[in-house]
């Protein structure tokens, strides 16, 4: 059986994290959870901007997946509100010390669904309600040396 999936959230100037587990990272599960973040943990947002990796299901075309025609195009918390700034592939952005995913996330830490949601829910609890926030040690100066070949110059 195959270790289960994590999809982590985290709004780093509030200082909140949500784990959301699931048996495998298909179109399907991140159109759930994207749908979850924006209907539950966002409702009240006028916009989301997600940060992601750039695996092929993380477009839009996962809505139409998971959902009927009529609710992936009507679903303006995500077809209108979510933005997705491009990111340059290979870019470190993704890998903030303090981000952290719940401890010992491994294979062998979370041999099973019901054990992860148990370990990752204590963690994402215990983390919101100290609003732990990201000590990000990628400052934009470093970023603009390493990441100089990315953009144009002026």
């Amino acid at each position: 059986m195959a270790p289960p999936n994590l999809f982590m959230l985290f709004a780093p100037l509030e200082g909140w994290r949500h784990v959301e587990v699931t048996d495998r990272h298909t179109a399907i599960d991140y159109a759930r959870v994207l749908k979850e973040l924006a209907d539950i943990h966002f409702a009240h947002a006028k916009t989301i901007v997600l940060m992601q990796d750039n695996l092929n299901i993380h477009s839009k075309a996962s809505l139409y997946e998971a959902f009927p025609a009529a609710e992936a195009s009507g679903w303006s918390s995500v077809s209108s509100g979510i933005t997705r700034p491009s990111t340059a592939v290979g870019s470190t952005w993704q890998n903030p010390n303090s981000v952290s995913c719940p401890p010992n996330a491994s294979t062998a830490a979370f041999p099973t669904s019901k054990i992860s949601s148990t370990k990752s829910r204590a963690w994402e609890h215990q983390r919101n309600a100290h609003h732990t926030k990201a000590d990000w040690q990628f400052t934009t100066k470093t970023a603009r040396v390493k990441l100089k070949h990315l953009y144009p110059s002026i």
